[in-house]
């Protein structure tokens, strides 16, 4: 997620990267869903983008902590290495994983609603480098529908509906 200071204006160059958004009510506590969203190799369970995702080390789960995350684009296997770079409990999380090609930046912000249930906002941004940056406009709209199906995989696991 790319937050400018106050009084500032984001570079354009950010404005231009594909970014997906995407809020859903989920029927569990706020620690239970922090929880299962932050333990980042769970997305193989409902994103289908995900062939495998494991954590990678031991401990505590933390800023510095790293994930092994397999993505399938194209009938390619990529795999990709994501590190926990904020960790706020049960509130915040935000992965980022960087290759020569691309930066992937994925934010989770969780927040209890009445009755038990909670909030997920889930906020995703993948900027292209180098000379793939042609294909930052396309990638907008490619990025949609990947966000949409992972989205969908979620809402189907967690028994969650989708708010935006």
């Amino acid at each position: 997620m790319i937050i400018a200071p106050t009084g500032s204006v984001p570079d354009p160059v950010d404005r231009e990267m594909a970014h997906y958004r995407t809020v859903i009510d989920i029927p569990m506590s706020r620690e239970e869903l922090f929880a299962y969203m932050a333990a980042f190799e769970n997305g193989a369970e409902w994103d289908p983008g995900i062939v495998e995702g494991e954590r990678l080390g031991k401990g505590e789960l933390g800023v510095g902590s790293q994930f092994r995350i397999v993505v399938s684009n194209m009938g390619r296997q990529s795999p990709m290495i994501y590190e926990l770079i904020e960790y706020d409990p049960p509130g915040s999380a935000t992965f980022q994983a960087e290759t020569s090609a691309i930066r992937s930046t994925d934010s989770i912000t969780v927040s209890q609603r009445p009755g038990g249930s909670s909030r997920l906002t889930w906020e995703a941004d993948l900027r292209l480098k180098g000379v793939l940056r042609l294909w930052d406009i396309p990638m907008r709209l490619i990025f949609k529908r990947i966000g949409d199906k992972a989205r969908n995989g979620l809402v189907e696991k967690l028994d969650g509906q989708i708010v935006a």
